[in-house]
C-alpha cells in the first residue's frame, strides 16, 4: 500500500472491496452520489460519512492516506464556502465592507462542502481499488445497453484514461514546482495576480508535457494494434456474484437510513 493515495490510482490488493465486480461498484457509486444529493440533515450526512469510511476500512486502505489525498480538494471546498457565505441572502452574521456573511449562506456553504468531501472520497475509494483495465470494461458494460449509436467503448477507454492521467500530471507539476522553485521562482507570492503569473512558468511545461504524454500514449496503442472495441476479447469475463448480491443490499440498507434521516 502507498502512504498517501490520490483520485485516480489503483491500489492493488485482495479486500472484499477490490474483489467486487467493477459494474457494482460503479452503480452503488451512482446511488450513493444520488442519495447525497437528496439529504439535508446532518444525521444523514453522518450515515453516509461512516459507510465510506467503513468502506475504507474494508478496502484495507490506511485511513490517513485517504483523507491526506483529499488535500488537493480543499481549495475547492473553502471556495464553496466562502462563495456560498456571501452570496445567500439571510440573517447577516458578519459584514466586511460590501460583503455580508450570513446565517443561511454559512449552512448551504457547509452541506455543499460536506457533499463535495463525501462524493470525491466515495469516487477516490472506487478508482483506488479498481484497476484500470477492469473499470473500462465494466463501463464499457454497462454504457453497451445504450445501442450502437454510443461509442460504449471508446467512452469508457476516454474517462479511465483521464481518471488514469491526474496523478500523472499531479506529479508531474509538483515535480515542475520544484524545479522552477530551484531557479527562484515563487509561487506562493501576495496578491492574486502576482500568483497568477506566477503559475505561468508551472502550466506552460505542464500542458506541454500532458499534450507530448497523449502522443506518446497514442502511438504506443496504435504500435499494439489497437483498433477500438469492434471485434475485441476479454480473457476474464465480468460475473456478478454472491459478494456483489450482499454489497448491493447492504449499500441498499445505509442509504434507506440515510434518505429517512434526511428527507
Amino acid at each position: 500500500m502507498i502512504p498517501e493515495p490520490v483520485l485516480g490510482q489503483y491500489v492493488p490488493g485482495d479486500s472484499p472491496l477490490h474483489r467486487l465486480d467493477p459494474r457494482t461498484k460503479v452503480v452503488l457509486l451512482a446511488a450513493y452520489s444520488l442519495v447525497l444529493f437528496l439529504v439535508r440533515q446532518w444525521a444523514a450526512y453522518g450515515v453516509l460519512a461512516g459507510f465510506v469510511l467503513g468502506a475504507a476500512v474494508l478496502a484495507r486502505l490506511p485511513l490517513a492516506g485517504v483523507l491526506g489525498g483529499m488535500r488537493p480538494m480543499l481549495w475547492l471546498v473553502g471556495l464553496t464556502l466562502v462563495l456560498n457565505l456571501v452570496a445567500v441572502p439571510g440573517d447577516p452574521l458578519l459584514t466586511l465592507g460590501p460583503l455580508v456573511a450570513t446565517q443561511q449562506g454559512l449552512e448551504l456553504g457547509l452541506r455543499l462542502a460536506v457533499r463535495l468531501l463525501l462524493l470525491v472520497t466515495a469516487a477516490a475509494l472506487l478508482t483506488l481499488t479498481t484497476s484500470p483495465i477492469a473499470l473500462t470494461d465494466g463501463l464499457e458494460a454497462l454504457l453497451r445497453p445504450l445501442g450502437r449509436r454510443v461509442p460504449a467503448h471508446e467512452l469508457a477507454m476516454m474517462m479511465t484514461i483521464a481518471l488514469r492521467f491526474i496523478p500523472t500530471l499531479a506529479e508531474e507539476a509538483e515535480r515542475i514546482m520544484k524545479a522552477q522553485m530551484a531557479r527562484g521562482a515563487q509561487f506562493h507570492r501576495s496578491g492574486p495576480l502576482r500568483r497568477l503569473r506566477a503559475l505561468v512558468p508551472l502550466l506552460v511545461p505542464l500542458f506541454v508535457g500532458a499534450f507530448r504524454r497523449a502522443d506518446e500514449l497514442a502511438l504506443a496503442m496504435e504500435a499494439r494494434g489497437y483498433r477500438g472495441g469492434a471485434g475485441r476479447t476479454r480473457y476474464r469475463e465480468l460475473r456478478v456474484g454472491r459478494r456483489d448480491a450482499a454489497a448491493v443490499l447492504l449499500t441498499a440498507l445505509v442509504l434507506g437510513v440515510a434518505l429517512r434521516w434526511g428527507r
